[in-house]
């Protein structure tokens, strides 16, 4: 849902540019990445806007001495105070880590694809000096996102707690073996079945992990949770949609091999036999910029590079 609109720099006259502040994280270890990274911070830097970095990827850059660095690599530490944006270059792996750092701040994260598909990124790569301007002009409006909050039980107790932007899912620690569970929903049980796991996702991640999975695509202005099988071994163990409100549950058999539980693919906890994981809409969205008023269903065919040769749309 989208929470306003940021007004142009017109209507921001009597402050200066140069108490603006912009937060970058990239992908360093690319020469391309390292390219962009160093053209977006001249572009910001030339109008007047202040820059920050990670200590650990300026090292990899060339920067302007003006330019502030930061040590603190994880979210939190205060990292972000008093910026008004993250702009991210990289791939998958590199936004879901600078929705890390979005949703422990608040500020909105632009992303700038460098990857491959990158449904989280609102521009490409050449799209560089576009991106400058929209940040120079706030040409931009602030869309929060879904995100889910997860609960690991062990024996009763809750021994881990976590979040996700895309999906939080239950799979199998070993390859050559099948996991055993039950999923519930709103407290009474499901199905029971052996197979890899279970993905439980956001409309967000409904285009990431769960669509891999054989989950269906839902728009990101759908409030809802996805619960998607992964290959089961059973008659019926098909992709549910369950209100946002719903709270979501797998259990990890209690005479199975032990399971794993993976977090936007980034952060995990190894799940002993009999474990829960209960995962329920989160209390805290991920703020996400963004410059296109295109709807979902066009850059859904772009990214999947979906035939729509033929098409003559509706008659006049």
């Amino acid at each position: 849902m989208t929470t306003g609109t940021t007004a142009s720099a017109g209507a921001h006259a009597g402050e200066r540019a140069a108490e603006r502040t912009v937060f970058l994280l990239a992908h360093t270890g690319r020469p391309a990445a390292i390219r962009s990274a160093e053209r977006v911070v001249q572009g910001l830097l030339a109008h007047g806007i202040g820059v920050r970095v990670l200590a650990e990827e300026a090292a990899d850059l060339s920067l302007p001495e003006d330019v502030q660095r930061v040590d603190k690599a994880e979210p939190g530490h205060g990292v972000l105070d008093d910026c008004e944006l993250l702009v991210v270059l990289g791939g998958d792996g590199t936004l879901l880590r600078g929705a890390e750092f979005s949703r422990a701040s608040g500020v909105p994260m632009l992303g700038v694809n460098l990857g491959r598909i990158g449904f989280l990124a609102e521009a490409e790569r050449d799209d560089l000096d576009k991106v400058v301007d929209r940040v120079v002009g706030r040409a931009y409006e602030v869309e929060e996102r879904m995100t889910l909050d997860v609960l690991v039980f062990d024996n009763g107790s809750v021994v881990h707690t976590d979040w996700a932007l895309n999906e939080a899912s239950v799979e199998k620690a070993a390859r050559e073996r099948v996991l055993e569970v039950v999923i519930e929903v709103d407290g009474r049980p499901v199905s029971g079945f052996g197979g890899d796991g279970v993905v439980c996702a956001t409309p967000t991640g409904s285009t990431a992990y769960a669509f891999s999975a054989g989950g269906p695509v839902v728009w990101p202005e759908v409030e809802a949770l996805l619960m998607v099988p992964i290959s089961a071994h059973a008659l019926f163990a098909k992709p549910l949609v369950t209100a946002p409100d719903s709270v979501l549950a797998v259990e990890v058999g209690q005479h199975t091999r032990p399971g794993v539980l993976w977090c936007d693919g980034r952060r995990t906890i190894d799940l002993p036999p009999g474990a829960r994981v209960e995962v329920r809409r989160g209390a805290v969205p991920v703020r996400l910029a963004r410059l296109h008023h295109a709807p979902f269903t066009d850059r859904l065919v772009a990214k999947f590079a979906l035939p729509v040769a033929g098409w003559r749309g509706a008659p006049h």
